[in-house]
């Protein structure tokens, strides 16, 4: 992998400036631990690379783990003290699962023509495009079984070994939450419709023991369960630790907040939905560690992710979690179209996530073609934006998409674009 060192303009931007860029991979997850910053990339062959920010002007590459095929992608990571952990999920998941569905609508169209469908006939019924359809018969008649999750030992950052490659099921782990002791992963499971939390115990790094699962009543279709939705719209999408609790995305079925005091039995305390009528899904869901404005508050981002004209765009909540049976949402934060020039370019404009951990009332947040905007939440009622940097778009891309942000000790702020781009940003206010 090449990544090339950029300058610091390239952007648009207020209360904020860009001191180091690379020209990495596509990412959909950085995270930074000291002096490092561990970066998960979207497609293969580019796994996860780790680079050295001891100087934000000019991060350097020290090693980068590559994929052995095209099958997987490895796009989330997370790092404990000298343990690295990465997803394994299926490369092209959304689409490649719609080969499931070739058989049935087959026979079905079949039937209501007299005849064996064509390719294209094929296409329409399944929604994809014409030249999907080998793609898809040849994902079918492969399967996948490599989903899972990997543990590395970077005592030797330059040099990463291989501890634990834990697999678990159908798509595989999608993004996820660790501790000193736990690994909170969202992963399917056999028996299962859509991502469930499966808690691993990581006391043996190099040997993952499952301790407990939870579900969404509904999932569980091999113990007789059934969901009072369609397919796999309600699913976990991570859930993130505070405290004894989990608070848990559960992308159209909102967000719960499980009781993990006995990691060995999770059990939910509270949850809140506000779908219908908000149209796009909880993709993460953040307890805040200090009181803001006298009151305990949580944040939950939507995810901006198949947006139509005439519904608001992914955005911020900030709901009151002082009483949990009596959670209120008290504030939204969302950017208007015309706060970036690449709002309506083709790509996605919303939010997607914002920074896992917080030290102070400012709220780093990712948002698509909208850049990164920085959030004051000092008051919880009236979220006020204090800062924002759009990059403009590199190698040859049509617009940017920022997709994820970590902050460090310093208060430096770490983008990444899910098609092009690292930056390192400085917060001005």
């Amino acid at each position: 992998m090449t990544a090339r060192h950029g300058g610091t303009g390239g952007g648009l931007g207020e209360n904020v400036r860009r001191i180091g860029h690379l020209d990495l991979p596509g990412a959909g997850q950085v995270v930074v631990q000291g002096r490092y910053a561990y970066v998960g990339h979207m497609k293969p062959p580019h796994g996860t690379t780790i680079l050295d920010v001891s100087d934000p002007r000019r991060p350097n590459v020290v090693s980068s783990i590559t994929l052995a095929d095209s099958y997987s992608h490895t796009h989330k990571v997370r790092a404990v003290g000298d343990l690295l952990i990465v997803n394994v999920e299926q490369n092209n998941r959304h689409l490649l699962r719609k080969g499931a569905k070739i058989p049935e609508a087959t026979a079905r169209l079949a039937e209501a023509l007299g005849r064996t469908p064509t390719d294209a006939e094929m296409a329409v019924e399944l929604k994809v495009a014409e030249s999907d359809m080998p793609k898809l018969r040849e994902a079918w008649a492969r399967g996948y079984r490599d989903g899972g999750f990997k543990v590395y030992d970077v005592t030797d950052r330059a040099h990463p070994r291989l501890l634990a490659y834990q697999r678990t099921y159908g798509f595989g782990v999608h993004r996820f939450d660790v501790d000193q002791r736990y690994a909170y992963i969202s992963t399917e499971m056999e028996g299962y419709i859509g991502n469930i939390l499966v808690i691993y115990d990581l006391a043996e790094p190099a040997k993952p023991a499952e301790v407990s699962r939870w579900w969404l009543p509904g999932q569980h279709l091999a113990a007789g369960e059934s969901p009072a939705w369609t397919g796999y719209t309600h699913r976990l999408h991570h859930a993130l630790r505070h405290k004894d609790q989990l608070w848990s995305a559960f992308w159209y079925a909102g967000f719960h907040v499980l009781d993990v005091s006995d990691t060995r039995r999770p059990h939910s305390i509270a949850r809140y939905n506000y779908h219908p009528p908000f149209p796009e899904p909880t993709h993460t869901a953040l307890r805040v560690p200090f009181p803001v404005g006298g009151r305990q508050i949580a944040l939950v981002v939507d995810e901006e992710h198949e947006h139509r004209r005439g519904q608001p765009h992914a955005g911020l909540w900030v709901f009151d979690v002082g009483d949990l049976a009596h959670i209120q949402p008290i504030a939204t934060f969302h950017v208007s179209e015309l706060d970036s020039p690449w709002s309506r370019a083709g790509g996605r404009f919303g939010a997607h996530q914002f920074q896992e951990h917080l030290t102070d009332t400012r709220v780093c947040l990712a948002w698509f073609a909208g850049g990164l905007r920085i959030v004051d939440i000092a008051d919880p009622t009236q979220p006020e934006e204090v800062g924002f940097f759009i990059p403009e778009p590199v190698a040859g891309q049509p617009y940017p998409q920022t997709n994820d942000v970590d902050v460090d000790d310093r208060g430096l702020i770490y983008t990444v674009d899910r098609q092009m781009g690292f930056d390192v940003l400085e917060y001005l206010g």
